[in-house]
């Protein structure tokens, strides 16, 4: 009876033994997602040679935090873009954007190069020609691009005191553009009427973007109304279209 027990003590052994190395052996084989480095926060004393070293019992389980890579800010790439690429820019940018991305899509299909300064060089001069170069030679910026078709959508109301005399000047309408479409428009890149406006009706205004491409954008010069009356007003409308449904 003795000399079973003992036996199946030892199998019992051997099979925690097994189960403990398959369990170090399966979490050794998956991916670690999240790596956290910590140092000892009271040194180890050397130890003599073939000596294990002496741990304090409680001392030496004291860890401080060196990196947490979970909360670690992710390093980007930055990429020269050959071609205009959607929601990132257009050709010449200097972008910054995911190692993924980067190495995956834009540098194996041809969309974007390492900023070499060969290659910072290379755009910047090709950037310069567009610029000073005759206008039928220049070529649009995607940003370009999209102000110009958001305009061509667009209509500008230009709200003014009807109690002085005033004539509408090009900072007013930039300040409006700003303050309403949200889109910056440089009073150099602003064309007015030749005759002054001076009271309210339907206008017209020329936008120039980058010195490519003109929009007219229709403009509407409309009596200024105090924000608490064109509330009530609003309130109003809407009463009144609620009680004719």
């Amino acid at each position: 009876m003795l000399a079973a027990a003992s036996s199946r003590f030892v199998l019992q052994s051997c099979w925690n033994l097994q189960s403990s190395l398959t369990r170090i052996q399966n979490l050794s084989q998956t991916a670690c997602k999240n790596t956290v480095i910590v140092e000892r926060w009271w040194k180890v004393p050397l130890s003599k040679e073939g000596k294990p070293p002496r741990l304090h019992p409680r001392r030496h389980r004291v860890y401080r935090l060196v990196e947490d890579t979970k909360h670690k800010t992710q390093e980007k790439m930055e990429l020269i873009l050959t071609q205009t690429v959607p929601k990132l820019g257009g050709r010449g940018d200097t972008v910054f954007v995911k190692k993924s991305l980067g190495r995956n899509t834009l540098l194996p299909q041809g969309l974007a190069v390492y900023p070499s300064q060969e290659n910072k060089d290379m755009f910047a001069e090709e950037i310069r020609l567009l610029r000073e170069g005759r206008p039928e030679d220049r070529v649009q910026t995607r940003t370009g691009q999209l102000t110009v078709e958001f305009l061509k959508k667009t209509q500008l109301e230009v709200a003014m005191h009807t109690s002085i005399q005033y004539s509408l000047s090009k900072e007013i309408v930039c300040r409006q553009f700003l303050r309403r479409l949200g889109v910056v428009v440089p009073t150099y890149a602003l064309t007015l009427p030749e005759e002054p406006i001076t009271g309210p009706g339907e206008y017209w205004c020329d936008v120039t973007v980058n010195g490519v491409d003109t929009v007219r954008v229709p403009m509407s010069v409309v009596p200024f109304v105090e924000p608490s009356q064109r509330r009530l007003m609003k309130k109003q409308e809407n009463e009144q279209q609620s009680d004719s449904e």
